[in-house]
């Protein structure tokens, strides 16, 4: 059987990614596609629950380094469970957030770790999506929704303004370095809209 298509959706806190990807799955089976929708950290049940250690609680809870090895774990149990069995199926997974989070949020605004990030990837993980939509927003805006959710997984929000703009700047020269994987999508137009170019970017990948 033909392998699957695998589409991350990245950006900063609040850009939409939940929205969107809600969104550009249920455009995909409307079409008569089978599609998988996932999200990180979590996705799978051990992930889920190393995903309330990261999301909840202080915003000095953990070291940047502890971070990294518990999405990696999280992201290897996600990747068994879910993300090849649904590409192995000919299936096109969608996942809120993937590895690029965790290069930008820990490897490149927490420490200079994008190195230990990228070493500890390639040796646990070794899968990239093949196709990064990068939600790109104003992140004073972006981080105003993000909290008013009230969601209680807020831990990064927490860290404040400074550090969203750290990630806008971050998850930008990432598709600068991966121009044949990552597309920026203006996250600050109406959601219809930014839904259309998202499903356009993914049917232009699909067989």
């Amino acid at each position: 059987m033909t392998r699957g298509l695998f589409v991350s959706l990245e950006g900063i806190d609040g850009s939409g990614k939940s929205t969107q990807s809600a969104r550009l799955c249920a455009a995909l089976e409307a079409a008569g596609r089978d599609v998988v929708r996932t999200r990180e950290p979590g996705g799978a049940p051990g992930a889920e629950a190393i995903r309330r250690l990261l999301v909840e609680g202080d915003p000095d809870r953990w070291s940047p380094e502890t971070e990294i090895l518990l999405f990696t774990a999280a992201r290897r149990d996600h990747l068994e469970r879910v993300i090849r069995p649904g590409l192995s199926a000919g299936k096109i997974v969608v996942t809120d957030r993937f590895a690029d989070s965790t290069r930008v949020y820990q490897g490149a605004t927490r420490g200079d770790l994008r190195g230990l990030v990228d070493d500890i990837h390639a040796r646990v993980i070794g899968v990239e999506p093949d196709l990064t939509l990068i939600l790109d927003m104003n992140p004073d805006l972006a981080l105003a929704r993000g909290l008013a959710r009230g969601s209680g997984e807020d831990r990064f929000e927490e860290f404040g303004i400074s550090f969203q703009r750290k990630l806008r700047a971050g998850f930008r020269a990432l598709a600068a370095d991966f121009p044949d994987r990552c597309v920026l999508v203006d996250a600050d137009r109406p959601e219809e809209v930014i839904a259309a170019e998202c499903l356009a970017r993914v049917s232009e990948r699909l067989p």
